[in-house]
């Protein structure tokens, strides 16, 4: 992959991947393909064409129908398809069905929609407890349904959580929610390209994908829905992808992903050895620099590329700026939060306090990075802490 020629050193791949450079030739060529992949003529059916091989590939990249990739806009959207989609359908189904089973650690593509839900259309969310460590509490989900089973329209659970990288059994959650029919969501946003993932063996109702953050252009993404699911549209119109999204579909985007996909799950093994020694070399200099500086899901099973850290006294964002003008690129958190500051939702409800929860960063990895980039971080991590914490932590 290119090396980036704009930045020194880019260690923020959660937030979104370098295209690849094959991926990328694939897509202008794409782009340059006329017609609507509705149309009947010729023109259109080679658009067609070209999404349904999208379509197969990305189904084989990820184990599951071709028939179950619905092409959407990106992981926001999707997230929002499945838990409205799905809610909408079971409560109409059984109106008891008013409860949305979730973590606080989610992103927020997850947590909004259930609270607008709350607001806007009479249901309650109940929120799953995790440990300090940020991993699901599958006892006390299992203990719940067994008392409230009935009053549950779905679950909605993270396969990789974005910001700490810690790994939810999926198959244990659908193992346990299939005792009791209730169909269950995961954003696999984080994981896809990271780790194993097959929807299949999974038992999921439906699950997030994205193509930014596999080396795949922004604006292109999929909910997989088994064919057994039905859920509610949020779009009406041409009746497109099984009726669940309508509007003209993207062919050249889909193609794109659809190689992005393949070639992440292709290179799965060799990027997890790859990014995990690199991870271990972040993680042993930061506790080297910053004894106190703590390692967010400690022992807790996580990405191979994710590296995430409160730091005592002191802003992330400090940090974050400070190490950008040294010529670093990281983050403290979720990207998709239209710029907003504010102490983590996910270690706020790992039990951290507003201090801690504010003096967070996080160093994500790919395969365009080196030792001699965590080198650098490294270097450049010194002089970055200690003017961060000379700025000190504010609650403003």
């Amino acid at each position: 992959m290119a090396r980036l020629k704009t930045m020194v050193v880019y260690l923020d791949h959660a937030a979104t991947s370098p295209i690849r450079p094959e991926v990328l030739q694939r897509y202008t060529d794409y782009l340059t393909v006329l017609g609507n992949p509705s149309s009947v003529h010729t023109a259109g059916q080679t658009s067609r064409k070209a999404l349904e091989e999208a379509r197969e590939e990305i189904a084989k990249a990820i184990d599951c129908n071709r028939n179950e990739v619905i092409f959407t806009a990106g992981g926001t959207e999707s997230d929002n398809l499945a838990i409205k989609g799905l809610f909408w359908a079971q409560n109409r189904k059984d109106a008891r069905r008013r409860l949305v089973l979730s973590a606080y650690t989610e992103h927020h593509a997850v947590i909004d929609p259930i609270e607008w839900l709350e607001r806007e259309q009479g249901a309650e969310a109940v929120w799953i407890p995790v440990d300090e460590c940020g991993v699901i509490n599958l006892d006390w989900l299992a203990q719940f349904l067994a008392e409230r089973a009935d009053e549950v329209a779905l679950i909605s659970l993270m396969w990789a959580n974005n910001e700490t990288g810690v790994v939810t059994e999926v198959s244990r959650v659908t193992e346990i929610a299939k005792r009791f029919d209730i169909p269950v969501h995961s954003d696999a946003v984080a994981a896809l390209g990271h780790i194993p993932v097959s929807f299949a063996e999974s038992g999921l109702a439906a699950m997030s994908i994205t193509a930014h953050k596999v080396g795949g252009p922004v604006g292109v993404g999929a909910l997989v829905v088994a064919r057994s699911v039905k859920l509610t549209s949020l779009v009406h119109g041409g009746g497109q992808e099984r009726a669940m999204r309508s509007g003209t579909m993207n062919a050249a985007g889909a193609k794109a992903f659809s190689l992005a996909v393949t070639l992440a799950v292709a290179n799965l093994e060799q990027h997890g050895t790859h990014t995990s020694e690199l991870r271990d070399q972040v993680i042993r200099g930061v506790l080297q620099i910053v004894p106190d500086a703590r390692f967010s899901r400690g022992e807790a099973p996580g990405l191979p590329d994710n590296a995430h850290f409160t730091f005592p006294g002191c802003s992330g964002d400090s940090l974050l700026f400070l190490l950008d003008q040294a010529g670093v690129c990281v983050s403290n958190g979720s990207a998709c939060q239209a710029g907003v500051t504010a102490a983590s939702h996910v270690l706020l409800t790992m039990g951290r306090d507003e201090a801690e929860a504010s003096g967070c960063l996080r160093v994500t990895l790919g395969a365009s990075n080196t030792a001699e980039d965590i080198q650098k971080f490294l270097d450049a991590l010194p002089a970055a802490y200690a003017g961060a914490r000379k700025a000190g932590y504010t609650t403003s």
